[in-house]
Parts: C-alpha cells; sequence; structure tokens
C-alpha cells in the first residue's frame, strides 16, 4: 500500500469517513455460479433516481473509493446512467467487479471516457469446460476473455479474479498465465461462505486441507493471493487494541434493496437508506457502533490465540459461524495452511469442544452472504464478483 493510501486511511478512520463503499447495482446475473452467495430475482432494486439520491449522500459522507458490483451490474438498464452520475460527482474513483459477457465495443468506449479506474473480471479457469461448466453458462469462459482483452486494448486497467473450489484447484495456475499474456492483474480467492439463505451446502466446494496448504505454500503466487480485508490504519498488528478489519471503520456494503451491512462478508443489517439518509446510518447505527467496539482484546479465544496479531480473521466469517467475537473457523483454518500450527479453536474442535462463546447475534432470514476473500492486505474492492 502506498504511503498516500495509508495516510488516507488513517485520516479516514480518525475522522469516521466511510473511504469506501461497494454498491450492489443488481443481484440479477446471466450466470448461475455454482459457488454464488446470491438469489438471482429480483425483489425490488434501488430505482435510478434512488441510486441517485444515495450516490449523492455517499459524496456528501465524504465516501472516495465506490465499487460497483452485482450480480451482473450490465443487466441494470440504467447502469450507464448510474455510472455516469456517480463520475459527475468528481468524488469517486470507481471501480467494477463485472462477468464481462455483455460488454462490447460501445461499452468498453464508455467506459473509458466515463473514467473508469479498474474492471475486474471474474474468471474460474483458462479451460473452457471447467469455466462454463462452475457459471452454468455455455461460452462464457470465451465472451469473457475477449472482452477482458478488448477493455485492455482500450486502455483500461483489467483484473482477473478467481475463486478456489474444488472443481478448479488446479487450474488457477492457468489463470494466472492468461493474466500475464493478457498484461493485467490475477487474484486467487480460497473461500467460499454460506448462501443468502443460510444453507451452508454450498460449503462443500471448499478444497480439502492438504490442497489449501499446497496453495498458500506456492511461490508463484506471492502478491496474487490477496486478503480481502485489512485492518483500518491506525493500530499496529500487534496491539491487543487493534480492529478487526475495516468494516464499518473505513469501508461498508449498501445492496441493491438499501440495505447497509459493515461489508459484503459481514451480513449484518444496519439500516436502509430507503428509509434513513446514509450519513445517519453510518454515523449512528447501533449495530454498526457495536461492530467498532470490537478489539482483538475483547475476542475470547482468539486474543489468547498464538495466530491473534497475525491471522485474518473475518469478523463476518465469523458472524456467519454464530458469533461476531468469536473465532472464524474458515480464517483458522486459512492460517493452519500458511503456519502448520493449529489455533486454539481448531484444536478445541478436534477435542469436540467449541470456544469464542459470548454476545451474538442470530442470522436473520435473507441476509447477503459473498463468496470468500482474497489472502494479504487489499482494498475491499478485490473481491471477485
Amino acid at each position: 500500500m502506498s504511503s498516500l493510501m495509508q495516510e488516507m486511511g488513517e485520516k479516514a478512520l480518525a475522522l469516521g469517513i466511510p473511504l469506501t463503499v461497494q454498491l450492489d447495482l443488481t443481484y440479477r446475473c446471466n450466470e448461475r455460479c455454482v459457488h454464488c452467495y446470491l438469489d438471482h430475482d429480483d425483489h425490488g432494486e434501488m430505482t435510478t433516481t434512488e441510486y441517485k439520491k444515495l450516490l449523492d449522500e455517499l459524496a456528501e459522507a465524504g465516501v472516495f473509493f465506490l465499487t460497483m458490483s452485482g450480480g451482473e451490474i450490465m443487466l441494470r438498464k440504467d447502469f450507464f446512467e448510474i455510472l455516469e452520475y456517480a463520475r459527475l460527482k468528481h468524488m469517486f474513483s470507481v471501480k467494477l467487479k463485472t462477468n464481462a459477457v455483455l460488454i462490447r465495443e460501445r461499452e468498453a468506449a464508455r467506459l473509458r471516457e466515463l473514467g473508469v479506474e479498474s474492471v475486474q473480471i471474474s474468471i474460474y479457469s483458462h479451460r473452457e469446460h471447467v469455466h462454463d461448466g462452475i457459471t452454468l453458462l455455455p461460452g462464457s469462459l470465451a465472451r469473457s476473455i475477449e472482452a477482458a482483452r478488448f477493455l485492455k486494448s482500450q486502455g483500461l486497467q483489467v483484473m482477473l479474479a478467481d475463486v478456489l473450489m474444488r472443481q478448479n484447484h488446479q487450474d488457477y495456475s492457468g489463470v494466472k498465465a492468461l493474466a500475464a499474456e493478457m498484461g493485467v492483474r490475477f487474484f486467487l480467492d480460497p473461500t467460499i461462505t454460506p448462501m443468502m439463505d443460510g444453507d451452508r451446502g454450498v460449503l462443500s466446494l471448499n478444497v480439502e486441507q492438504d490442497v489449501l496448504q499446497k496453495t498458500f505454500r506456492d511461490e508463484g503466487l506471492v502478491g496474487n493471493v490477496e486478503e480481502f480485508c485489512a485492518a483500518p490504519k491506525g493500530a499496529t498488528e500487534d496491539d491487543m487494541e487493534s480492529y478487526p478489519c475495516s468494516a464499518g471503520h473505513t469501508f461498508c456494503y449498501v445492496s441493491p434493496y438499501g440495505d447497509v451491512y459493515p461489508c459484503v462478508q459481514f451480513p449484518l443489517p444496519s439500516g436502509n437508506v430507503r428509509r434513513t439518509p446514509f450519513a445517519e446510518i453510518w454515523n449512528h447505527s447501533p449495530q454498526l457502533n457495536e461492530v467498532r467496539d470490537i478489539q482483538l482484546k475483547d475476542l475470547p479465544s482468539c486474543s489468547q490465540c498464538a495466530h491473534g496479531s497475525t491471522c485474518t480473521r473475518c469478523p463476518g466469517l465469523a458472524f456467519l459461524e454464530g458469533n461476531m467475537r468469536g473465532p472464524s473457523t474458515q480464517d483458522c483454518e486459512k492460517s493452519f495452511a500458511r503456519t502448520g500450527i493449529p489455533s486454539k479453536n481448531l484444536e478445541a474442535k478436534r477435542a469436540g469442544r467449541s470456544v469464542g462463546h459470548g454476545h451474538s447475534h442470530g442470522m436473520g432470514a435473507g441476509l447477503i452472504q459473498i463468496q470468500g476473500v482474497s489472502l494479504a492486505p487489499a482494498a475491499a474492492s478485490a473481491l471477485p464478483s
């Protein structure tokens, strides 16, 4: 992270500014990825006018980095109208996440004209039968790659994002090579999380521990396997008063229905912009304030764990397991894959015990849960769509 970016993060944290917001425009999608967390029906998405009003409120609140995602953003007929309005604010650095299947020359030219900072495209394999078998859309790999190449030729910054799962765990090196050949960036995401209705069956797509260990120890992935969440700047890693991540501190997420959450990975309902102005939610939401109160010293098991100050523990994943102040087993497994040393949580599970009980929120119906996170400090926009 550049010194300027670090300074911006520190100032935003000190001033309570939502430096980065991810805005999902729709949950509808032309793909049906086997690992996706979403219900792809439209349950009453915000209108063009509502999105413009929200963008006004985000700009006034001090948001600088704006990520637009979905679903598939190009399915919104008003997508370019919303994007143009965001760029007219002159306060947003706009990033997009898309499968790029619907991007052609006209769309690419418009993205360039509007000064989009980057376009992140989900590619799950360099092999058509594997990628298309995951998206369940025949021809999707060829169309996504064609769009990625064209966007790159138009001078746009392109990133290929892969999600590690049983179907494609042997193919990430092929996607990485494809990205290198195209001259674009590559990210690998090793985590699958539950469906939005709470169904955890999708976790069966997670790779085995030996595959995860091999992935973490692949020297060819240095700099490419990235952590979705980074601790907000302003606290040292070994400080027991440090914060788990940027969720609710300098980052938040808004759904297509106006619901505000600490993060796409942290489905704690914290307000709705259709009923309450964004700034009021950001500054006064009891849920966001509770999240901001969580420090490493408050985590019963994690504060006593050898991985405590270096673990990539996601409070959102912990919340999905039943307790935002408890351990995230998936992160414990990643720490074990990196170090070969089991956390207290993993040791307890092996012994048939549970750890980290304390104040927790139940999981409500219809909450948004997004697929995993990547593996070294990175901005929230690194999450694959």
